[in-house]
Formats: structure tokens, C-alpha cells, sequence
């Protein structure tokens, strides 16, 4: 029983008193107890391998800010990193992989689905330390990168303005961009499903880099696997949330998952014109909108909320940046939490 469902209400499109919110990377370097945590540790992939420690930062949030979810803490480099792709993290770099996919050979060498996913029990001891904790008070979302997303990374190894040797692989090994992206959908899947099975009640599915693709290839490289993705996963409500993929809206809503994520790129009225007042979204406060002042911030939530209407989940088009103002995150969490509908 979750004392605080109103994410759940929301998703299911049951009637709501206000909007539900949560932060993308909300459990992370803008709380000075989670600087706290990190500082202890040789870095951010030792936190993600430490289960006490990630249930200690995803708790975080809800504690520090009450917000109306938790969302565990952990990497979506974590599926490259099962099937055989190790990852690091370099302090004010991001993340790099020693080795990387270069040909078919590279591909065939990956391991993949369930044998793959279950390499990560941390991950999922992590969930079950945190549902304990928690102890019913809000929703746990778990979530992994889309297909496209890790195949970047896994090309390019590290991350790139462009990712223009992973986009370039599209073009010139089609075949082999298709067999690495069923492997990834593969493990995605079983990485989901054991997620679930250890206790997360939604899960949502990150396309960071969709905005670097076109339509045509978006069509063809994407929304056939996020479609198996969404079709295979029936035991909790599923967002998609394709970060810059304005120009592939229409088939994104046509996936069929419970909730679309939409970046600050999409008004919220021009959305509700074009497609309707029944499709939940969540989103899509710009994070920049959180570096001005108080009264400016307020407008732009108010905005936001009415222009969606009812079926929204409050949250922004990104993920926060480690340099925002606590205190402006912390007013917009309560400034939305005192809106009535």
C-alpha cells in the first residue's frame, strides 16, 4: 500500500487534487547530503556498486524535498557494462569506455537478455533496500536508456555535442546498428522486468539523444525497438521520455505507453491542441527556468500546470543541473504542491 499514489492516480487518470512531482536526477549533486555521500567514495560508478549507499541518496529527495517519488539511484551505462562493455566515470568529463564497438565481431561478443540483466544485482539489491526504507510513502520509479541512447555510447565511447561516429554507424552499418540495438532492447527488457520483480512501480525508458536524429531515422532505429520495449512490459505504468524528438511526437504517443515526457522544446498548449487533453505527459519545465528569479519561476510553473490540465505529471525537460539554486527547487517543488486543481 503507497500512502502518497497521487503518481500512481495521476498515470491511471484517476481524479487528483494537484499535480504529482518529482526530478529528473533529482537524487544527486544539487543536495549537500548527497555531496556528503559521494565524498566518502572513490566516485559515482562505487555509489551506483554500493546498495546501501544508492538506497541512502535515492531516499534523499523524498526526505529533503518531498517530492512524490523516488527514483533509484543508479547509471544507464549499467546495461553496456552487463553485456560486456565496462564504463568509467571521469570527474568533469563524463563517461568513457576503455573499449568499444567497432564491428560485427565486436557485436556477437556481447552477451544479452536475462543471463546479461542478471549481472546486475546491485541494481537491483539497491531497489529492494529502498522499498524497505521507504516503507510505502511514495512510489520507487527504475528506469534504462533506450536502445539508441547506449548504442551511442557504446560507438562513440564517451559522450559527444554530436555523436557523430554513432550516427555515422547508422548509415554505414545498417544490419549491424539493427543486430546491436535487438541485443540492447533484449536487455533492456530483462534488466526492466527484474527491476519490477524487486519492487520499482514504474519504470521509464530515457532516449537522451533522440534530438540528434531525424525523423526518418528515429522511425527506423528507435520507435521499432521502444515499441518492443512498451509491448513487453504490462506490470507497471511505463514512461518514454525522448529528450529533443519534437519531429517524432506523433509516433511516440502512438507507442501506447502510459505517460509521454516531453523536453521544454513543446509548449504545453501547442501539445494540448494538437494532441488532445487524454494523453498523460510529464514534463517539461525548462531547468534554466530554475536560475531566475522566484516570481518569473512561478508564472512558468502556473503556466505549465493549467495548459496541461489534469493528466500531467510535474517535472522538468531535463534533468537538474548540479549548479541550480536549492532554494529555487525547492520552491518550485512547494509551489506546485500548494497548486490546487
Amino acid at each position: 500500500m503507497i500512502q502518497n499514489d497521487l503518481l500512481l492516480r495521476t498515470i491511471n487518470k484517476e481524479t487528483v487534487e494537484r499535480p504529482p512531482i518529482w526530478l529528473m536526477r533529482q537524487a544527486g549533486r544539487i543536495l549537500p547530503e548527497y555531496r556528503a555521500v559521494r565524498a566518502s567514495l572513490s566516485g559515482f560508478v562505487e555509489l551506483v556498486r554500493t546498495p546501501d549507499l544508492a538506497a541512502e541518496v535515492t531516499i534523499q529527495p523524498v526526505d529533503i524535498l518531498g517530492v512524490d517519488a523516488a527514483i533509484i539511484f543508479s547509471d544507464i551505462l549499467v546495461i553496456p557494462e552487463c553485456m560486456g562493455l565496462p564504463y568509467e566515470l571521469i570527474e568533469k568529463k563524463g563517461p568513457f569506455f576503455p573499449k568499444t564497438i567497432e564491428s560485427g565481431a565486436d557485436i556477437d561478443k556481447l552477451a544479452s537478455g536475462t543471463s546479461a540483466a542478471e549481472g546486475l544485482g546491485y541494481v537491483f539489491d539497491a531497489i529492494e533496500i529502498t522499498k524497505k526504507r521507504l516503507n510505502g510513502r511514495v512510489p520507487l520509479i527504475g528506469f534504462s536508456g533506450a536502445p539508441w541512447t547506449l548504442l551511442s555510447y557504446m560507438i562513440e565511447g564517451q559522450g559527444s555535442k554530436t555523436f557523430s561516429k554513432a550516427k555515422g554507424f547508422l548509415y554505414k552499418e545498417p544490419k549491424q546498428a539493427h543486430k546491436l540495438l535487438t541485443k540492447l532492447t533484449e536487455t533492456i527488457i530483462a534488466y526492466l522486468k527484474l527491476k519490477i520483480k524487486a519492487g520499482v512501480d514504474v519504470v521509464q525508458v530515457f532516449d537522451s539523444w533522440a534530438g540528434l536524429l531525424d525523423r526518418q531515422l528515429y522511425r527506423e532505429f528507435c520507435i521499432p525497438y521502444l515499441q518492443q520495449i512498451v509491448d513487453s512490459i504490462d506490470e507497471v505504468p511505463v514512461i518514454v521520455f525522448s529528450k529533443g524528438a519534437y519531429f517524432a511526437i506523433e509516433d511516440i504517443i502512438k507507442l501506447g505507453s502510459d505517460v509521454v515526457g516531453l523536453d521544454w522544446t513543446m509548449s504545453a498548449d501547442s501539445f494540448r491542441s494538437q494532441y488532445g487533453d487524454e494523453v498523460v505527459v510529464q514534463g517539461n519545465l525548462d531547468p534554466c527556468t530554475l536560475y531566475g528569479d522566484q516570481q518569473t519561476l512561478d508564472n512558468r510553473i502556473h503556466s505549465m500546470i493549467n495548459n496541461f490540465g489534469k493528466h500531467h505529471v510535474c517535472n522538468l525537460g531535463h534533468g537538474v543541473y548540479p549548479d541550480t539554486p536549492l532554494d529555487n527547487v525547492k520552491h518550485f517543488i512547494n509551489t506546485v504542491k500548494a497548486y490546487r486543481y
